[in-house]
Parts: C-alpha cells; sequence; structure tokens
C-alpha cells in the first residue's frame, strides 16, 4: 500500500520558517529591509509562501550561515550589477570578519595570559605592562588607561602607560601621586575655585608631573615611546574617528568640583608654559 502525498502549492510563514530552518521574526525583517519581497496575503490576511518565495529563502540562510551581511545579500540578489562586482564585495565584507574574528582571538589570548582586564586593552599597551608584577597597576590604572584609549587611541594609552610603570616601580612616586589624589579629592568639599590651596596644589601637581618625566627619562621608557611613535604612528589614523577627542571628552563624565577643574587646568597651564618655553 502506497501513501500518497501532495505538496501544497503554498505555505504559511510558521511553515515556511519552519522548512528553511529559521523564524517567523527573521523572515519578517527580511520583508523589511527589502531582501525578501513580501508575498500576496490570502483571503484569511495571511500571507502565502510559493515555490520561488522559498527558494530565494532558502538562498538567503545559506548566504547567512556563510556570515555575510544583509547589506551584502542585496547585491548578491541584485541582477543588474556585475556578478563580479558582488562577489568582491562579498569577499571584502569575509576578510573584514576574519580580521575581527583575529582580533578577538588575541584579545582572549591576551586576557588568559594576563589574566586581569589589562589584557582587554590594545596589544600595545598589555605589551609594554605585561612585565610588571601581578598588582603593581591598581583599577584606577587600568581605568585611566581604558579612557585615554577610547578618546586618543591605543598608540596614546600606550605612551601614558610609561607613567604607570614609573609609579608601580617607584614607591616614592606613587605615595605622592596618592598623596595628590587625595588633595585634589578634598577640593570637591566646598573649595572655592579662588582659594589659595587650589594654587599651591596645582604647583605640587605641576611639580609631581616634572618628577614622573625624569623618572621616565632615566628608566630609558622615552626611547621606548620614540619607538612607538616611528613603529605605530599610523594608529592614529586608523583609530575609531566617529567621535572628535574634543566631543570624546565632552561626553565622559566627570563630577569634579569647580576648584578641582580650576587645578587641572592650572598644572596643565604650568606644564604648556613648559613645553612653550622649551627650545
Amino acid at each position: 500500500m502506497y501513501l500518497s502525498v501532495t505538496p501544497p502549492r503554498q505555505v504559511k510563514i510558521g511553515d515556511a520558517a519552519a522548512f528553511a530552518g529559521t523564524t517567523p521574526r527573521a523572515i519578517r525583517h527580511y520583508h523589511q529591509i527589502g531582501l525578501l519581497p513580501e508575498p500576496e496575503r490570502g483571503g484569511d490576511g495571511r500571507r502565502r509562501y510559493g515555490y520561488h518565495d522559498m527558494i530565494r529563502l532558502l538562498w538567503i540562510r545559506k548566504i547567512a550561515e556563510a556570515g555575510i551581511r544583509l547589506d551584502d545579500m542585496r547585491a548578491a540578489f541584485d541582477d543588474t550589477r556585475d556578478i563580479e562586482e558582488n562577489l568582491g564585495r562579498l569577499a571584502e565584507t569575509l576578510a573584514a570578519q576574519e580580521a575581527d574574528l583575529r582580533r578577538q582571538r588575541m584579545a582572549v589570548q591576551r586576557l588568559r595570559a594576563v589574566g586581569n582586564p589589562l589584557g582587554l586593552l590594545s596589544d600595545l599597551v598589555t605589551d609594554r605592562l605585561s612585565h610588571l608584577p601581578p598588582g603593581a597597576l591598581r583599577p584606577a590604572d587600568l581605568d585611566a588607561l581604558l579612557v585615554t584609549e577610547r578618546i586618543f587611541g591605543p598608540l596614546a594609552a600606550a605612551i601614558q602607560a610609561s607613567a604607570f610603570i614609573v609609579l608601580a616601580t617607584h614607591p616614592g612616586l606613587r605615595a605622592e601621586e596618592d598623596r595628590l589624589d587625595a588633595a585634589e579629592a578634598a577640593l570637591d568639599d566646598g573649595v572655592e575655585p579662588d582659594d589659595p590651596r587650589v594654587e599651591a596644589l596645582a604647583i605640587q601637581r605641576y611639580h609631581h608631573h616634572k618628577a614622573l618625566g625624569r623618572a621616565i627619562e632615566a628608566a630609558g621608557l622615552d626611547t621606548a615611546e620614540e619607538e612607538l611613535f616611528e613603529i605605530h604612528g599610523d594608529l592614529d589614523e586608523q583609530h575609531d574617528r566617529r567621535m572628535s577627542a574634543f566631543e570624546a571628552i565632552t561626553k565622559m563624565p566627570y563630577d569634579f568640583s569647580p576648584a578641582r577643574l580650576r587645578c587641572i587646568e592650572r598644572a596643565g597651564q604650568l606644564l604648556g608654559q613648559d613645553l612653550a618655553d622649551s627650545p
């Protein structure tokens, strides 16, 4: 005895999704973005999918499984474009995805090797700091490097790392850094910007910064910074520039008081004057 099965001429969206290995929600999204033409609805107001609809949906699923973006799928189905152009775009997409995957793997490897969030920063920063003993870097140090990398890029964060190397290896400078940080935080407690303590503290911060610079030079870290510029100077151009540095700074919130901001500004003015006076 034989079982006779007559295939349907059209199916509903749930059956189409089940056959193609996707979901009705995904199919509706394909309709919305113009990737899959929306079929006519039946008398009950529901979509009905025929043979050609299912063929296109199956090809969409195959392309999606290859990791190709939806925008490039549209190019692949556009008969008005040259097939070589479409294949070229798809090849570029896959190459970009491979590069992203390599970066992700490298980040995981760094994270496993370092064993702390430092491994999530760029390899330039991680490499510069990887020789430090465990616990030498404080969470606030990592936070500062994270912000610098976001605003100015990995090269700037790698240069900033010199200061944290010195702080981690010079207890006296670290103690002075802690003292200045505490004194600056105390400015948030109702101190006015024109209070004499603000100017005095700015001068102390300026001298501390100079001491850090001397320690960086004594350790030969300034030479390493120059080498970074020579080798990786083009990283600034590759850095994500959707926001300018100024825009990024204005979007990063700090709850500093006017007195504390004035202290930071004044210390910066003193350092800037040094640069202006340098031959």
